[in-house]
């Protein structure tokens, strides 16, 4: 149900600034990104299974404060991730 150790780190080394960096908005809004795709496909045949449900909740929700902050902090940082990622329209 959560994403394999090699897929992050390949998200990881992808999306950081620096090396060995984990902790920058854009490296943990695209593993959260990336375990929030796969728990989606896990509702598809999973229709009822409420407690990942509520995983899920969370974690669009600090992928959405840490957006929020991405985009006060660094307007081309953020058009940039979200453009990669593909989240907004």
């Amino acid at each position: 149900m959560s994403i394999t150790a090699e897929a992050k780190q390949e998200i990881i080394k992808k999306f950081a600034q620096q090396e060995g960096d984990t902790g920058s908005p854009e490296v943990q809004v695209a593993v959260l990104t990336s375990r929030i795709n796969t728990l989606t496909e896990h509702f598809k045949s999973h229709r009822q299974d409420n407690h990942s449900r509520r995983g899920l909740l969370r974690m669009v929700s600090t992928r959405r404060k840490l957006l929020a902050y991405l985009k006060g902090k660094d307007q081309g940082r953020y058009q940039a991730l979200i453009k990669e990622l593909g989240l907004r329209k």
